[in-house]
């Protein structure tokens, strides 16, 4: 299953039934699960943790160095869960001192061209499209689809559920279940059809848009927003997972259109 034209440093621990086409290049300091394709000008750094049923496209490279001027050669990772897809060119660097690893979790699909920078977190079941560009220390959460061409800037928070129009220049923190478009970002509803997909109910999809009606069209600002929503709405997974996320943003939330 190893291409006698890939090169494979003989410490590398190479699990059951993997694929390694011609070209690809192991480093010494690297795992692989089981049951992994690796194609042809792969590239696999020392650091590289990568899960079962993984497939990596020609010219992907994980755990290359960080891009920080800060990183003085510390041993860090870069982990790639199971059933994760990596397409051509992808770039994942492994972490630096702040958190020591890189994350992506299983079942992920990261489309060619993107790059995921130095100890980002990017959770479950996450779809990064074409081209975009994630910087240091972003943290994404479980379902987010972030369309091609994006530009994420360094320490943003993206929560779960949330849909993102490509080619969007995203520098605050986008909260949990929306959908978020137009030039400059802004909130545009709730992620409607992806929260419909993944089997929530209508009475849980009212409460969320109920909620973000108070946070964005009530003229109140996020302090006021925070309590009213904290009176007005029993507890629940929904609300307290949007409450939880605004009031630990540090960067702040997207804004509202001003259109509503």
């Amino acid at each position: 299953m190893h291409s006698p034209l890939a090169v494979i440093h003989p410490q590398a621990q190479i699990g059951k039934n993997v694929s390694i086409g011609p070209f690809a290049i192991i480093d010494k300091d690297v795992v692989i699960g089981d049951n992994c394709r690796i194609h042809p000008h792969a590239v696999i750094y020392d650091g590289a943790r990568i899960g079962r049923h993984c497939e990596l496209f020609p010219g992907a490279v994980v755990a290359g160095i960080p891009q920080d001027l800060k990183f003085k050669g510390e041993f860090t990772t870069a982990e790639i869960g199971n059933h994760t897809t990596i397409r051509e060119c992808v770039t994942i660097n492994r972490g630096t001192a702040s958190k020591g690893k890189t994350i992506v979790g299983d079942n992920c699909l990261i489309m060619a061209y993107t790059h995921i920078a130095h100890d980002c977190v990017v959770k479950n079941q996450v779809i990064i499209g074409n081209a975009s560009q994630i910087a240091g220390e972003v943290e994404i959460d479980d379902y987010a689809i972030i369309s091609g061409g994006a530009l994420v800037h360094q320490f943003v928070k993206i929560s779960r559920h949330v849909m993102i129009q490509g080619g969007s220049r995203v520098g605050k923190d986008i909260p949990p279940y929306t959908l978020i478009g137009r030039d400059p970002i802004v909130y545009c509803g709730i992620n409607i059809v992806g929260l419909r997909r993944r089997g929530f109910t209508n009475d849980q999809v009212y409460l969320i848009q109920d909620i973000y009606r108070t946070v964005y069209t009530r003229g109140l600002n996020t302090t006021d927003a925070i309590q009213c929503i904290e009176t007005e709405y029993e507890a629940c997974e929904e609300r307290d997972l949007i409450l939880h996320f605004i009031k630990s943003s540090k960067r702040g939330i997207v804004r509202g259109s001003i259109d509503e």
